[in-house]
């Protein structure tokens, strides 16, 4: 069985398989895609047809991460199921959770420990915060703090949140999460394929 995943869920989705020793094998995609979601879905479709020849079955390790139904349909016309949820941070820290966080602080930016460790490369690079940093004020000027849903808070993590917090000039909170909801999630799309 093959896991097609989102490249930054891929290392803690590769976790909890090891833990539950499920017959599974995770292939990660690219996790820029992030920063193109209408790219998913081809993306997705792409390592399908590769993996068509050598994988019983295939699953989609991905919430909807801004396809906006998009990786949904395509998991119907394929015949796929795919992670729930509209992005990683519900399969975290669960959708009540994110709920209320995004009610009481209506422009909160999330990290996960995937995002604290990558944020110069998938943030600051990737937008250009690095050679423009006047751009800091229109991408996140509308922002009034950042949470960090920490899967496995250490004081490596703690310090690269805290700086990431520091570039884009906003308060730090940290929520702890494990990654317990996660593995629940893969759980209910690779236990009924039962022993490879």
């Amino acid at each position: 069985m093959a896991v097609i995943a989102c490249g930054a869920l891929a290392q803690h989705l590769a976790e909890a398989i090891r833990r539950q020793d499920w017959p599974v094998d995770v292939y990660p995609l690219n996790p820029l895609l992030h920063n193109h979601p209408e790219q998913i879905v081809g993306e997705v479709e792409r390592l399908r047809r590769e993996l068509a020849s050598s994988a019983a079955r295939v699953v989609v390790g991905y919430a909807d991460c801004g396809t906006y139904g998009a990786l949904d349909r395509y998991c119907i016309e394929q015949g796929l199921e795919r992670l729930p949820g509209l992005h990683c941070y519900d399969l975290y820290a669960g959708v009540e959770t994110m709920r209320r966080t995004f009610e009481a602080q209506p422009g909160t930016y999330v990290l996960t420990d995937f995002l604290v460790r990558s944020f110069e490369r998938t943030v600051v690079r990737e937008l250009g915060l690095d050679r423009y940093p006047e751009l800091r004020d229109d991408y996140f000027g509308q922002y009034t703090e950042v949470v960090w849903l920490a899967q496995h808070r250490t004081a490596e993590l703690e310090l690269l949140a805290d700086r990431a917090a520091q570039i884009l000039q906003l308060p730090l909170r940290i929520i702890d999460t494990g990654i317990t909801r996660l593995e629940v999630a893969l759980g209910a799309l690779v236990a009924p394929a039962g022993p490879a």
